[in-house]
């Protein structure tokens, strides 16, 4: 099964820069555009990491690549490479940026709803 992907040629060549190098020992790490792209999967969808298309690899190694490359800076430097180039070349559009435009819903519980067999209102004593 071929998996959608996001990430053209010419983005790779914009940011695959800011990637940490290689170590020189240990195993060979798995194809990064791939990591990525199983990264960015996760984050369009909004779908539990265990919910990641076999194609990209095992989902506990790019939930590890994630959670490594977030702790480094790794996607904070993408994100403002991304952001510079869309800036040099006029196609940044201020009143359109936007980080998160997300809405969580909170548990009922998280608001002060009852708990099963407590009064709303009564103090304990």
């Amino acid at each position: 099964m071929a998996v959608r992907t996001i990430l053209t040629d010419a983005g790779w060549a914009i940011i695959k820069e800011e990637l940490p190098p290689p170590k020189r020992t240990g195993r060979p790490r798995k194809d990064e555009r791939l990591v990525l792209e199983g990264i960015l999967w996760i984050l369009r969808t909004g779908a539990p990491w265990r919910d990641l298309p076999t194609e990209f690899g095992p989902w506990q190694t790019v939930y590890h690549v994630f959670n490594k490359w977030r702790k480094e800076g790794v996607l904070t430097r993408i994100r403002r490479r991304l952001y510079e180039r869309l800036k040099q070349t006029g196609r940044l559009h201020r009143e359109l940026w936007c980080v998160d435009g997300t809405i969580v819903r909170a548990h009922r519980s998280a608001a002060g709803a009852k708990k099963r067999g407590e009064v709303r209102g009564a103090t304990k004593r």
